[in-house]
């Protein structure tokens, strides 16, 4: 596949590389354009990039795309691709292009030539009448877009800013063959049966309101399952020499100040006046961990300090972006904060590596490391950050693991090992963080007696497994598709009387199973066994028994597993030793 670079040269790439996946699918977002000007004329241009799994374009128009229009926008693009039209680059001086655009009716691209600096190169790419200012890559013609798919409308303010207009975004996939685009079709159509939001409604385990958007309330089964979580979470962390504190949620604006969020992330936070002080709700637990080391002096012979904490923080993100459990305003980061010596570093990098590993195992997640590196953005010397960042590197090689390299994405105070867990439909979020912090230890005047002595300033390691508790419960959702392991499962067995007869045996084995820690219920309703088992498949418990006459009788149970249609009948006291077990030891 021939694909035209930035600067204008060809170079032959195939789908399967980066930049051959993203040359095609840009090219399809231009075919989208294309096909919406030819239809829809009087609608205006803004941008439109290849993303991840597909491509979008942001248009101005007075009301959104409906389905119909999607279809036709489909059509319209089929012939385009039919057309076999060539993808041309030129560029043009600087007010050359400002006429240009403003001749074609788009101011969006006329704001954007003009926020360029001037002295650099306008590029557009040209295809039959279409004419779009871009900077590539593209494929040479659109006849190479063989199979695509406009997926779904959403709005998107213009320049991700919510002071400006909101846009209407077509969101579109396109791969190289049929083949593969039905095979992501399929498992996008998995994916929306799996939908955190839709499982969540069904499962009765969180609920959002509009009372408080992006602020989920976590209903009684959904408190079962976020508490299991957690005790999990604790477990480890103790085993792992963690101590776990508490900061509050409000603290002064001179402790923002100092951190360097009040400068560098004051729009994401939210501020009140106390006392006639400024003060802001926290965005980060990092500097309540700091105050907490500062109560008392230290001595290199405790370093590592290692504090974790379940910290509840908000962040003011824009109502376009909120989206259930994956993009929320208020959350649970399971933080932990680390002080520690300079030589300590790579030790612990390895050791808190492994702790990942162990927890995103017991999930069956398999991961990949990314190293971000120093952003624009950022505080400290550059000195400092290449130690930091060679620092990163070295502990994760060490332990025969690869990473990637992601440039510029790094916090403003250090870089970063992000882990990008998968899930069972291929999909991957980043979760865990570990980020190496030269510059708020000494910012706040951290010390520790050295072994000489003296007073040195330690290193902070910012730390989380699962990020949000609220995101990673969102993505487990959609791994297990709701069909959580049985130790995490907020109901493990639902027993279903066949009759009334039945209802004793059924308490007996009810308290039985709850004095072994069995989260159990008894559907005694007078319906259709069959109905029950239907209904308790849906709700997706792990294991049902049927109890009749029979049973009763012999002291057995009729065991139906979540996801068989046979039974199996055991007696009471094996099915909740074998229960207990699976819970116990978290295997299944």
């Amino acid at each position: 596949m021939k694909v035209i670079m930035h600067d204008g040269s060809v170079e032959e790439h195939s789908f399967d590389e980066e930049i051959g996946r993203g040359a095609l699918r840009h090219t399809a977002s231009h075919i989208l354009a294309q096909a919406v000007k030819r239809l829809y004329p009087e609608t205006k241009l803004a941008i439109g990039p290849s993303i991840k799994d597909g491509f979008y374009y942001d248009f101005d128009r007075e009301t959104p795309f409906t389905d119909e229009e999607l279809e036709a926008l489909e059509a319209e693009m089929k012939k385009i691709v039919k057309e076999n039209l060539k993808m041309e680059r030129f560029t043009l001086p600087r007010a050359e292009a400002i006429k240009l655009m403003q001749e074609k009716n788009e101011p969006y691209k006329v704001e954007l030539i003009e926020d360029l600096p001037e002295d650099e190169e306008l590029s557009f790419f040209k295809q039959g009448e279409y004419v779009d200012l871009c900077a590539g890559p593209h494929v040479t013609y659109t006849s190479a877009v063989k199979a695509f798919k406009l997926t779904s409308v959403a709005g998107a303010y213009w320049r991700g800013s919510e002071k400006n207009k909101m846009l209407t975004r077509i969101y579109g996939t396109a791969f190289s063959s049929k083949a593969d685009l039905e095979e992501y079709l399929t498992r996008l159509e998995e994916a929306k049966k799996r939908d955190h939001r839709k499982l969540g409604k069904e499962m009765g385990l969180f609920a959002l309101r509009d009372e408080a958007p992006g602020m989920p309330f976590f209903l009684p089964n959904g408190m079962i399952l976020r508490n299991t979580l957690l005790d999990y979470w604790h477990e480890v962390h103790e085993k792992w020499g963690y101590l776990e504190i508490s900061t509050p949620q409000i603290m002064k604006r001179t402790l923002w100040e100092t951190s360097g969020h009040w400068d560098h992330y004051k729009e994401n936070m939210y501020t009140t006046v106390i006392d006639d002080e400024d003060f802001a709700v926290k965005p980060m637990n990092c500097p309540g961990s700091i105050l907490v080391y500062q109560l008392e002096p230290h001595s290199y012979k405790e370093l590592p300090l290692r504090y974790g904490e379940l910290g509840r923080v908000h962040r003011h993100e824009m109502s376009g972006t909120l989206h259930g459990l994956f993009r929320v305003r208020c959350f649970t980061q399971d933080d932990a904060h680390i002080l520690l010596a300079p030589d300590q570093i790579k030790d612990e990098v390895v050791r808190i590596a492994q702790l990942f590993d162990e927890v995103y195992s017991l999930f069956g997640l398999p991961y990949k490391i990314e190293l971000s590196t120093m952003p624009e953005d950022h505080i400290g010397d550059e000195k400092d950050w290449e130690i930091a960042t060679g620092a990163l590197a070295d502990a994760i090689t060490s332990i025969g693991k690869e990473y990637i390299v992601n440039e510029g994405d790094g916090a403003f105070y250090g870089p970063k090992l992000d882990f990008h867990i998968q899930d069972s439909l291929g999909r991957t979020w980043q979760c865990g963080t570990i980020q190496l912090d030269y510059q708020l230890p000494g910012r706040f005047g951290l010390e520790y007696t050295g072994s000489d002595g003296e007073k040195h300033c330690p290193v902070m390691i910012h730390r989380v497994v699962f990020g949000s508790v609220e995101r990673f419960i969102g993505v487990i959702i959609e791994h297990f598709g709701g069909k959580f392991p049985t130790w995490l499962a907020p109901t493990q067995v639902k027993v279903l009387p066949i009759t009334d007869r039945n209802n004793e045996y059924v308490d007996g084995l009810i308290a039985k199973m709850k004095k072994k820690g069995i989260r159990c219920t008894a559907d005694k309703r007078q319906e259709k066994t069959g109905f029950k088992i239907r209904e308790a498949q849906l709700s997706k418990v792990p294991y049902m028994l049927i109890v009749g006459d029979k049973e009763q009788e012999d002291g057995t149970v009729s065991v139906r597993r979540r996801d068989t249609q046979a039974n199996e009948v055991m007696s009471a006291d094996e099915f909740i030793a074998m229960v207990a077990d699976e819970i116990e030891n978290r295997t299944k």
